[in-house]
């Protein structure tokens, strides 16, 4: 082993180590790495940047440009907004949003697919009166499935054909992907409306609440003991039975900033006391006011009732990419950018030791926000959340929504008969978008996620490196060696297993970037076609179901679900061995050895 491959060996373990630690964000880490390879001169300097340029990154950022597009002008709406029909089964309602789902994400980003749905599947459990984590994690999962299908529908396939070409001279097109992943996502599909989502662990207490929000929306909350209070000198515990009335929990006290153990159910209330609540919003609000408490911004919130006329609660979801994801509501300036006071967060029901507003937040959180009446779509666009709520965050283009479609499959048409290159096709869309003001131009830059542009920039050319130094290479031998005199299909299911292995605790995109290279190491040992190496991967690098950090839209359910963290495998685990399953043979038929 050189010197080289030691270096590069050591980077890629760092990088998944701090990957699986989670503590830095993914682009940040990839970036670093990329940075410290050139510095230790495993990549060349002049090498540096071609991600940036690289086609798989300029397609991942187009695509979701597109997904925004189709999402403004109403050509999504048209779809989901005859979907929610509470009189439906359990079964049909998981059929029909999965059918839905699936589809959607097989042309725009999965994860945009999902939080279109989202709030659809949790307004109709509201109206059927079922928990909405019986669902939820169905339609997370088909909208993962459903990305399969297309060269568009998931970041892995988009990097795998832009490998192959780089390898082989040609990339695989738009559809050379559906005969494997459409067949396996519709045999996954039939699976979690007919039998996964009954492997979904009930509510602890054995029944299904009436509401579903109850499972999700209790929040920890701060209030405040105002100046003149007639509570100033009695103990918290005679605060309980107030307490016990409206359904709140008082979970702590916090004075001069500073938190007391326990409950400090002795202590005698002091003014300007942080009272710490867990409740549902309304159940706050009862308490609040029977107490005549302030909130821990009372002062914002005075402001806001002086510049608005009205305020409203609304519930949304942290994303990775949100604007608060890792800060607090102070650190982003919450208050005086956008008007807005956090009152509490939601996450796994666990309390917060310290105030709420300097709590930095997680993906999968759910934010009780006070806002000025009529700004709610504005706050949370400005976030970057998800709304728990069935409400547009933008006033879409009704009249331009053939238009959108037009645009949209004509490139789509034109790319697949391979008339106009992939990323010139969607590069005009976006621009028809921008000039039929279907997008504006400062929302063109909104959509793409630059923390997944940073990714891929990075990983590529550390990817690149591996392979020219003889490091895939060496991994690809090691397999053979493994495997050796193991029938094909053997073969194939293996490096399956380890590349969803990888990807159900690292981000896909990283590990598509990885194992690829791998797979056509591999083909060339066996002297064998590379592509139904690089299917399998990138089969095997989509579906990640075990855990709620192996893909975003499984860390995204994952509040608004009441899931925890082993809940996944429950269904995950059986739909993994399943796809394995159906996609070996479907490889070996379509794309033989």
């Amino acid at each position: 082993m050189t010197s080289e491959q030691i270096s590069l060996f050591a980077l890629f373990a760092a990088v998944f180590g701090l990957l699986l630690w989670g503590k830095y964000r993914y682009d940040l880490v990839a970036f670093s790495a990329l940075m410290l390879a050139v510095v230790l001169g495993v990549v060349d300097t002049k090498h540096a940047f071609d991600g940036f340029g690289h086609s798989a990154t300029l397609i991942v950022a187009l695509v979701l440009v597109v997904s925004a597009g189709l999402v403004r002008s109403g050509a999504v709406f048209l779809i989901t907004r005859t979907l929610v029909d509470s009189s439906r089964g359990m079964g049909t309602h998981i059929t029909i949003m999965g059918v839905i789902g699936g589809a959607l994400s097989a042309f725009m980003n999965n994860v945009a697919a999902l939080a279109l749905l989202m709030p659809v599947d949790i307004q109709t459990a509201r109206k059927a009166g079922r928990a909405v984590g019986f669902t939820l994690m169905p339609l997370s999962f088909a909208t993962i499935l459903g990305g399969m299908a297309t060269l568009i529908g998931t970041p892995p396939n988009i990097i795998i054909s832009a490998i192959r070409e780089d390898a082989l001279g040609e990339p695989f097109r738009m559809f050379d992907f559906a005969p494997v992943g459409a067949i396996t996502a519709i045999v996954g599909l039939a699976f979690v409306a007919l039998i996964g989502w009954r492997l979904i662990p009930r509510p602890e207490d054995g029944s299904d609440k009436a509401d579903p929000m109850d499972g999700y929306s209790d929040f920890v909350s701060e209030l405040v003991v105002p100046a003149d209070a007639k509570l100033i000198g009695t103990r918290l515990q005679d605060l309980y039975e107030e307490a016990e009335k409206a359904d709140v929990a008082i979970i702590g006290l916090i004075r001069g900033g500073k938190r007391r153990y326990g409950t400090a159910r002795t202590t005698r209330l002091a003014a300007q006391d942080a009272l710490v609540i867990e409740a549902t919003p309304d159940a706050l609000d009862e308490f609040r006011a029977a107490l005549k408490l302030d909130v821990a911004d009372e002062t914002r919130a005075e402001r806001l009732r002086a510049e608005s006329d009205g305020l409203s609660k609304i519930e949304v979801v942290v994303t990775d990419q949100s604007r608060i994801a890792g800060k607090t509501a102070q650190a982003i300036g919450l208050n005086w950018r956008r008007r807005a006071v956090l009152l509490g967060i939601s996450r796994g029901g666990k309390p917060f030791k310290s105030a709420v507003r300097k709590t930095p937040t997680h993906p999968g959180d759910i934010l009780l926000l006070l806002v000025p009446q009529g700004s709610e779509a504005e706050v949370t666009e400005w976030l970057g959340c998800l709304p728990l709520a069935n409400r547009g965050l933008t006033v879409t283009q009704n009249h331009k929504v053939w238009l959108a479609i037009g645009l949209f499959a004509a490139a789509v048409a034109a790319a697949s008969l391979g008339l106009v290159y992939l990323p010139v096709a969607l590069g005009i869309v976006v621009v028809g978008y921008v000039l039929t003001g279907i997008l504006s131009l400062t929302e063109l830059y909104d959509h793409i996620e630059w923390p997944v542009v940073v990714l891929l920039g990075s990983m590529i050319p550390l990817g690149a490196a591996l392979e020219t130094s003889g490091g895939t290479e060496l991994i690809a031998s090691g397999l053979v060696n493994i495997t050796q005199g193991l029938p094909a299909w053997a073969v194939l299911t293996i490096i399956m297993v380890v590349t969803m292995t990888l990807s159900d605790v690292l981000n896909n995109t990283a590990t598509a970037i990885v194992a690829a290279p791998i797979g056509i190491q591999m083909a060339d040992k066996l002297g064998a076609n590379p592509d139904p190496f690089l299917m399998a991967v990138a089969v095997a690098a989509s579906c990640a179901f075990l855990t709620p950090i192996g893909h975003k839209n499984n860390t995204l359910i994952l509040g608004p679900g009441g899931y925890r963290f082993g809940d996944y495998w429950r269904m995950g685990l059986p739909l993994e061995i399943l796809v394995v399953a159906v996609s070996i043979p479907l490889i070996l038929v379509f794309w033989p050895l």
